[in-house]
């Protein structure tokens, strides 16, 4: 590259002046890049003017010293913390509705059964009952089976006062009401658990993840789970805690209890 720009000068340069051993100096070439404006010969015919080598005018100036960043005080738009005391009420519900979940993390976790023999009378009739009406594929069979008055079925945590059918088909994400029964049947299909034992909360509830801490089911209970709702479901129940799907509750005694989804506050 040095050869290709700089020689063609030379070349004047030897034309018109006798050539000396201090005109080609021994020294290595360079690339056209690590040449100055000063070290590039004259065009043949012109003088060299060894002090205006660079025009003034054509620098850039050096940038401006950069000095300190002065932010805003990282304290002066800080949050104030959250001072607002905590609902007491609001554990209370949890414990007094047995259809919202109330994990303790440190507590055993329940016995997950399969085995539908080991239910009581009632409570495998009405289990039974459940399954024949959703598996008939019309919703008004459930009628039967849903409690009223003081032994009213719950199908919202926060009550309706509308025909509780009605209500519940109104979950439904089609107009007939078939997907909800196909939920019923995914979570009566399931294990179950037994809990509050000699209680007047006791019950038997499916599916078993919901007396279960999610981040404690083994990888086959995680692939039952996964029959049931979808892994973005799974990643949203994190945040909570629990599982708050759909799960079903059947008393002792047979009544059936609830069948809802969520965790909204109140009965």
């Amino acid at each position: 590259m040095f050869r290709d720009v700089v020689f063609p000068a030379l070349l004047g340069l030897a034309l018109t002046t006798p050539v000396t051993a201090s005109v080609m100096p021994d020294s290595p070439q360079l690339a056209l890049s690590e040449i100055r404006r000063e070290e590039l010969p004259p065009p043949a015919g012109t003088i060299a003017n060894p002090v205006d080598t660079l025009n003034p005018g054509s620098q850039v100036p050096p940038p401006d010293p950069i000095g300190p960043v002065i932010g805003p005080d990282p304290d002066e738009d800080a949050t104030p913390e959250d001072t607002t005391p905590a609902d007491p009420g609001a554990a209370d519900d949890r414990d007094n509705d047995p259809a919202r979940p109330n994990l303790d993390p440190d507590a055993p976790l329940p016995v997950v059964e399969y085995d539908l023999s080991k239910l009581p009378e009632p409570v495998k009739s009405t289990h039974a009952k459940l399954i024949e009406a959703a598996k008939s594929g019309d919703p008004e069979n459930l009628r039967a089976v849903i409690g009223t008055g003081e032994d009213a079925t719950q199908f919202s945590l926060g009550g309706t006062t509308e025909d509780p059918l009605k209500y519940l088909l109104s979950l439904s994400g089609d107009e007939g009401g078939q997907e909800i029964l196909a939920i019923l049947l995914e979570i009566l299909d399931a294990g179950y658990v037994h809990l509050d034992v000699g209680t007047p909360q006791e019950l038997y509830v499916w599916p078993y993840f919901f007396a279960i801490p999610l981040e404690k089911l083994d990888k086959k209970q995680k692939v039952e789970l996964f029959k049931i709702v979808t892994s973005g479901d799974v990643e949203d129940m994190k945040s909570f805690g629990a599982y708050i799907f759909y799960r079903a509750g059947i008393s002792p005694d047979g009544r059936w209890r609830f069948c809802l989804a969520g965790e909204g506050s109140g009965r």
